[in-house]
């Protein structure tokens, strides 16, 4: 077996058992745990799990932030296209993006050919919450950053809406929780996931 087939669950574990038809692109905002409930999630499903910003950073040999400051934002974002478009024509799995991945229209029209994209919401508070103690933040670098987070989530927000699924972040879902409310909303949409042992 290859690392993208399905591993499908034990039938004799009880547990349910689920196929997965196209991968599920995770956006949003940094710090609305795209990459901790994407882990979550494919392993729930028996699918692998990808990070577009973890395989440009393997194939540069640079983490984000040093990508952005020797090359640019608009040189990573090229790389990101890329990246994605590269992701998409693997076996269906889960994939997370960074944050502003989705505002371009190219990589929405990716995503909507191949995948489905599942935007985890959350509000402006939980996700300062969660970033503000973090060096790893190539825009925050700035002189006040709560402010930035804000004008960047103001300004994305509506793109996000765009994305063909949406879930809820909340302050006291552990990242277990909140793998399981996506799992449920994809269940919504038979032409990507279904229950086998039903």
């Amino acid at each position: 077996m290859n690392e993208f087939e399905q591993t499908p669950a034990d039938p004799a574990s009880g547990k349910p058992q689920y196929r997965l038809k196209k991968s599920v692109v995770l956006v949003g905002m940094m710090g609305a745990g795209k990459t901790a409930v994407g882990r979550a999630l494919a392993a729930k499903l028996g699918v692998p799990f990808l990070d577009s910003d973890h395989e440009i950073e393997a194939a540069a040999n640079l983490t984000v932030p040093e990508i952005f400051a020797r090359d640019g934002e608009p040189f990573f974002r090229k790389r990101e296209t890329e990246v994605i478009a590269r992701l998409l024509e693997e076996q269906p799995g889960i994939l997370s993006t960074g944050g502003g991945a989705f505002l371009a229209q190219e990589n929405r029209d990716l995503i909507s050919a191949k995948g489905v994209s599942v935007w985890l919401e959350a509000d402006v508070d939980l996700i300062w919450n969660r970033v503000r103690h973090r060096n790893t933040r190539p825009l925050l670098r700035s002189n006040n950053p709560r402010k930035t987070l804000q004008e960047i989530f103001t300004a994305r927000v509506p793109i996000y809406k765009l994305a063909n699924l949406s879930t809820t972040s909340k302050p006291d879902l552990s990242v277990e929780k909140m793998a399981s409310k996506v799992l449920d909303t994809l269940l919504s949409r038979p032409d990507v996931l279904e229950r086998t042992d039903a």
